[in-house]
């Protein structure tokens, strides 16, 4: 006999769960089997129906009351309705995604204590698990599509980078509790000016993800779903933030506790590591990018493989596929906390996608309708700083920590002894000396500098007053 797909059982499933939830009184065995063929056209089998049953309680979709024949089934506390009604600033849920909701907002003492489940990593399969359908997958290549698909890895998020900067760095802390607004965070970045009344953790986490960023669109061709790539990825993203600095990009190596679930991660420190390979490994298998994404956004919290700041690293994680494809990034603008919230909840206390999955696709369609308007509008990129970007980073960072005055003079000459073409030297010294002129505490990791660097040469040529 042939087994029966995952999408005809999960079918029969929510043929089952919706034929009791039309009893919220409770119906019995044989009043069961004749709902289901009346509205289905077909019967099950008694004992067939009984293990999807099983399946169903355990899920708390369905509960049972009283035993053997008298056996009486009623909705449970995560059935849905088929059109469940939105709720207001929330994203757009399936029926799976509603089930999910339902059952992560019961009383935190309804839900089960339960740890990692190590089997729900282990039997994926990559190129045949798939977590975003096939139709779902092909929209979302279709509305991420941008115009540089042949270029090199990184070139879209290069062209809109000063948007995603500020977008990503963001939306990504706001998700952690940070206060700062987008004007401030802007502020923060561009003109290294913090905001008043806010705590320093609030504009080092900030500032973190600034740097974070950095590395994966300026390393875009190296970094990958590699242990390098995501201990150096949570070094960035963590610096200055944990009381242990050697936990900077370090696999933890004690237990940690989440508040607010009845989640408990793995305390073995050998075994975190072994599944964070085994993690890293899958993703780099899976052949689709936004697979890709939404596998690590999924899992990565999911182990909590790091001491903190698990959640950060999945969400810039989840950019490295996209970003290497040249597909529109995936910035987080706007998503619901709450939304985010329950869907990293269904993860962890029922090893359950489909919220998640529904704030992950809600959050793509809104950060590619935000990008398709910034590139349509955006100036082309000059011509020249695409061509000299290696030399003018270099003309400005030799400039500053020789101590040299920001003058045309030193600039020229910079130029005439490396390879920048006599007919460019002009344009060359006029750009090298604006991007000289534009540096403040913000931006010096771009060319190299640390802050010390930029004080001590700022204080030999203050600004004319």
């Amino acid at each position: 006999m042939a087994r029966r797909t995952r999408a005809a059982l999960n079918d029969e499933l929510e043929a089952i769960e919706a034929v009791v939830g039309r009893h919220p009184e409770g119906i019995g065995r044989a009043e069961l089997e004749a709902a289901f063929a009346e509205s289905y056209g077909r019967t099950l089998e008694w004992r067939t129906l009984l293990r999807r049953l099983r399946v169903l309680v355990d899920q708390d979709r369905v509960r049972a009351e009283g035993r053997s024949t008298r056996t009486v089934y009623r909705p449970g506390p995560g059935f849905v309705p088929e059109a469940p009604p939105p709720e207001a600033g929330y994203v757009r849920l399936s029926r799976e995604g509603a089930q999910v909701r339902a059952l992560v907002r019961r009383p935190i003492a309804e839900r089960r204590p339960v740890g990692y489940d190590g089997a729900f990593l282990e039997r994926y399969r990559p190129g045949k698990t798939w977590y975003l359908p096939q139709q779902l997958r092909r929209t979302l290549h279709e509305i991420g599509r941008t115009p540089d698909a042949d270029r090199p890895a990184g070139t879209y998020a290069r062209e809109i980078f000063a948007r995603l900067l500020i977008d990503l760095a963001w939306a990504s802390s706001r998700l952690e509790g940070n206060t700062y607004s987008r004007l401030d965070t802007h502020n923060l970045l561009e003109f290294g000016q913090r905001a008043e009344g806010k705590e320093a953790a609030e504009a080092q986490m900030i500032l973190n993800h600034k740097a974070a960023i950095e590395m994966l669109v300026g390393e875009a061709a190296r970094v990958g779903f590699n242990l390098y790539t995501f201990q150096n990825l949570h070094a960035a993203l963590s610096e200055n933030l944990l009381p242990d600095v050697g936990d900077e990009g370090r696999l933890r190596l004690q237990p940690v506790d989440i508040s607010g679930t009845t989640y408990r991660p793995s305390s073995i420190p050998q075994k975190v590591e072994e599944w964070f390979r085994l993690l890293l490994a899958k993703a780099d298998a899976i052949p689709d990018p936004f697979e890709q994404a939404f596998f690590m956004m999924t899992h990565l919290p999911y182990l909590q493989p790091f001491v903190d700041v698990n959640k950060r690293t999945s969400r810039l994680g989840a950019n490295i596929s996209l970003i290497k494809a040249n597909l529109c990034p995936l910035s987080f603008v706007d998503v619901p906390e709450r939304a985010y919230v329950d869907g990293t909840l269904g993860v962890y206390e029922l090893t359950r996608v489909e919220l998640l999955r529904d704030v992950f696709v809600w959050a793509y369609e809104r950060s590619c309708a935000q990008y398709r308007i910034v590139r349509d509008t955006m100036p082309g990129p000059d011509a020249l700083r695409l061509r000299y970007r290696a030399e003018l980073t270099y003309a400005v960072r030799d400039l500053v920590l020789a101590r040299a005055a920001p003058r045309t003079e030193w600039l020229r000459a910079w130029a005439g002894e490396h390879e920048v073409a006599p007919d460019d030297v002009d344009a060359f010294t006029t750009r090298a000396l604006a991007q000289t002129l534009a540096l403040h505490p913000g931006n010096l990791h771009r060319y190299g500098l640390r802050v010390s660097d930029y004080d001590a040469w700022k204080a030999l040529y203050p600004p004319a007053t």
